[in-house]
C-alpha cells in the first residue's frame, strides 16, 4: 500500500512539473539501457528483425550505427560479441541490429546478390534497413546526417552495399570482410563457399566496379559517404585479394589514384592506407590486418571504425575527417614514410649472423610478403638495413613495420623507430604488399647491414 501511495505522489509529482516545463517529457523508455526487439518498424520486404540499443545518455539528435552480423549470425549474437553497444554509452548514439533471414546457404545472410537488392527501392534487405533508420529517425530523434554502416563479413558486404545503393542516406561506412559491390552474380553466386566471387580469382578493373556502383543509383550526383575497409591476410574463406578490388572500386568512385596518399602502421600489424582528395580528405582508408583470418573486428577495431565515422567525441561538431592516430599530410606523402634511420652502434653483423624467413602469399596480380629477419649473432644490432633483391615485374604498393625503398629491383627496407634494435637471438617481422605481372616469387639474396643471410 505504502509503495502504491509513494509511486502515486511520484507520479504526480512528475506530471506537475512537465507542466510547468522543468521536466521535458521524453519519448525514450523510462529503463536502463538494454538490447530491445522492434517488431513494427516499417517496410520489410527482407523478412528482417530488429533490435535496438539506445544508451542512456545521449545528445537530443543522436548519430545511428547500423552494425550488421556475418552469415548464421543475429542481431543480439552480433550486439554480445562486438563493441559497439559499449561503444554506443561512452559517445551516445543507437546502434541498429538487424538480422537477416535470408537463406542462402550458410543461412541468415544480408542480401547482396539479388537483382532487387542491388537498386535503389528495389526492395529485400536494403529496403527494410532503410526502414529501420527511418524507424529511429521518427522515434529518438536519430540525426540524418549522421547515420553509418559497420557489419562483419555479410554485414560487411552489406555494409559496402548499402553505401553504394543509398549514397544519400549514410555519412560513412566500415566494411570487415567484406567484397566490393555487385561482386555477386546472383543467388546462383552465393555462398562465398561455392562463389566466384570469393572463388580467389575476380578481378575487374577499377573502371567497371565502379560503374556498378554507379549504376545502383543511376543519375545521383550528391557526396558519396567515406569508406573504411578492413581484412585479414590470411582469411581464406572471403579472400585478402577482394580487399584491393574494393579499393580499386571506391577509389575509381572518388576519383583518387590507386597510389595511396599516406601508409602507416598504427598499431602492430595493422597496415594502413589512406586514400584523400586534392584538400587532404580522407575519403577512403583500407587496413590489412597481416596473420588474421576470417575473424574480424577484433581488438580495437570497432573503435577505429568509431572514430573514423567521427563518433568519438560527440560533445564538439563532427569533423569532415577523424583525428588519425598518426599525423596524415595535407597533400600527398611518399607512399611509404621514410623515417630517419638510426645509425648502427654495433659494428654489423658477419656472415652466418642472419636469418631470413620468407612467406608470400599472392593472388592474381598482387601479392603479400611477411619477413622475419633473425640476428643470430652473439650481440644486438642497432639500427638496420635489410637489402634483397624484388623479382621482375614486382613493384611494391605499401609496407609495414620498415620504409621500403625504392619500389622494384634492388629494394633496401630500413627500420622505423620502435624496432631499430634486434637483440642477439632475437627477430623482427616487416612486410610489404606489390602489385606483379605474373612472377610472384619470393625476394632473394638478402643481407643485413650489409652482411649476407641465410635463407629458410
Amino acid at each position: 500500500m505504502r509503495t502504491r501511495i509513494r509511486r502515486k505522489l511520484l507520479l504526480a509529482l512528475a506530471a506537475s512539473l512537465a507542466a510547468v516545463g522543468l521536466l521535458a517529457p521524453s519519448l525514450q523508455p523510462a529503463y536502463a539501457a538494454s538490447l530491445v526487439e522492434v517488431t513494427s518498424f516499417g517496410d520489410n520486404p527482407g523478412g528482417m528483425r530488429m533490435h535496438l540499443y539506445v544508451p542512456d545518455a545521449r545528445p537530443a539528435n543522436p548519430a545511428i550505427v547500423v552494425a550488421m552480423h556475418g552469415c548464421g549470425g543475429s542481431g543480439p549474437g552480433f550486439y554480445s560479441g562486438s563493441e559497439f553497444a559499449s561503444l554506443a554509452d561512452r559517445y551516445g548514439f543507437i546502434v541498429i541490429y538487424p538480422t537477416a533471414t535470408q537463406q542462402a546457404g550458410f543461412g541468415n545472410c544480408f542480401d547482396t546478390w539479388s537483382d532487387a537488392a542491388k537498386r535503389r527501392g528495389g526492395g529485400s534487405d536494403p529496403v527494410s534497413l532503410i526502414s529501420m533508420i527511418t524507424y529511429v529517425q521518427r522515434q529518438y530523434g536519430g540525426d540524418a546526417n549522421r547515420v553509418y554502416a559497420t557489419g562483419s563479413s555479410s554485414g560487411g558486404m552489406m555494409t559496402n552495399h548499402m553505401l553504394a545503393v543509398y549514397p544519400d542516406v549514410f555519412k560513412a561506412g566500415a566494411a570487415f570482410m567484406g567484397v566490393p559491390f555487385n561482386c555477386f552474380a546472383g543467388a546462383a553466386d552465393y555462398p562465398p563457399g561455392r562463389s566466384q566471387c570469393t572463388g580467389g580469382s575476380m578481378n575487374r578493373t577499377p573502371q567497371q566496379w565502379g560503374d556498378a556502383v554507379r549504376q545502383a543509383y543511376p543519375g545521383y550526383t550528391g557526396p558519396r559517404p567515406r569508406v573504411q575497409l578492413w581484412h585479414g591476410t590470411n582469411d581464406t574463406l572471403v579472400p585478402y585479394s577482394l580487399l584491393q578490388e574494393t579499393i580499386e572500386q571506391w577509389t575509381n568512385v572518388f576519383g583518387l589514384s590507386q597510389t595511396p596518399t599516406f601508409t602507416d602502421t598504427p598499431q602492430t600489424n595493422w597496415n594502413r592506407r589512406r586514400y584523400a582528395d586534392s584538400a587532404g580528405t580522407v575519403l577512403l582508408e583500407a587496413y590489412a590486418i597481416q596473420g588474421a583470418g576470417h575473424s574480424l573486428p577484433a581488438g580495437g577495431m570497432a573503435a577505429a571504425a568509431i572514430a573514423f565515422f567521427g563518433l568519438s567525441n560527440p560533445t564538439t561538431p563532427t569533423p569532415t575527417t577523424p583525428a588519425p592516430t598518426t599525423p596524415a599530410p595535407t597533400t600527398p606523402a611518399p607512399t611509404t614514410p621514410a623515417p630517419t634511420t638510426p645509425p648502427p652502434t654495433t659494428p654489423p653483423p658477419g656472415a652466418g649472423a642472419c636469418r631470413v624467413a620468407v612467406t608470400v602469399n599472392a593472388w592474381n596480380n598482387g601479392l603479400t610478403a611477411d619477413i622475419t629477419i633473425t640476428n643470430t649473432g652473439a650481440s644486438a644490432v642497432n639500427g638496420w638495413s635489410l637489402a634483397f633483391t624484388l623479382p621482375g615485374g614486382q613493384t611494391i604498393t605499401s609496407g609495414w613495420n620498415a620504409s621500403f625503398t625504392p619500389t622494384s629491383g634492388q629494394v633496401t627496407a630500413r627500420n622505423v623507430a620502435y624496432n631499430a634494435a634486434i637483440p642477439a637471438n632475437g627477430s623482427v617481422s616487416v612486410g610489404f604488399q606489390a602489385t606483379h605481372t605474373g612472377n610472384s616469387a619470393k625476394p632473394g639474396a638478402f643481407t643485413l647491414n650489409g652482411s649476407p643471410c641465410t635463407v629458410v
